[in-house]
């Protein structure tokens, strides 16, 4: 039942889950993958607008957001339909997820303005990325999988760990046999990058 190609879920769950089998390494980046996100949104905020697209005002918790059609907007949607599309249930929750982000990002923005905001997204994203590069030396032990293929990494990150979270927590997976047979292929994949490290060493 497993799609191909660029929507293959159990192709990018296996490549990425192969990188992040030990259970403290995914809770360090189940912390932490969503506020990169985030604040990733939150600079983007800052970039102009794209085409002659109308802007739209918000009014949230007493404050005003102006929310642009900007290339943090379109990265949002690419990564909400992307997430739709490998899987309907829960992609649709990590889309909404990307949304919450875009909009709630806005209006941090609106608030902080681009002299704090960068300062704060700069911190946040040293912190986060060095709490999953200690995940990766500490506990996994293999570089982290964007040294192999930087986009996959990326793409996929926020989506896997929201599925690991609905797995562990609610049992949950695309379709029944899913997470046998990625795990069959993670198994697999570090069986071999184990003999090649091997190799190497000898």
């Amino acid at each position: 039942m497993g799609k191909y190609g660029l929507i293959d879920l159990e192709k990018h769950f296996a490549f990425y889950g192969a990188y992040h089998s030990n259970s403290i390494n995914v809770l360090i980046h189940m912390i932490f993958v969503w506020p990169i996100f985030f604040t990733a949104c939150l600079i983007l905020y800052f970039t102009p607008p794209l085409f002659s697209l109308p802007q739209v005002q918000l009014s949230l918790f007493g404050h005003g957001v102006v929310l642009f059609f900007n290339v943090g907007f379109f990265l949002v949607l690419i990564y909400a339909l992307f997430y739709i599309c490998l899987d309907p249930k829960a992609g649709s929750l990590a889309a909404l997820l990307c949304a919450f982000c875009w909009v709630a990002s806005s209006l941090v923005a609106g608030w902080l303005g681009f002299s704090l905001a960068w300062k704060v997204v700069l911190v946040a994203q040293i912190v986060c990325w060095t709490g999953q590069f200690i995940g990766h030396g500490v506990f996994e032990k293999r570089a982290p999988a964007l040294l192999d293929n930087l986009i996959q990494a990326f793409i996929m990150a926020p989506f896997f760990v929201l599925l690991e979270a609905l797995q562990t927590s609610f049992g949950y997976e695309p379709y029944p046999g899913f997470h046998a047979s990625v795990q069959a292929k993670i198994d697999a994949e570090i069986k071999e990058w184990r003999e090649k490290k091997l190799k190497l060493l000898s």
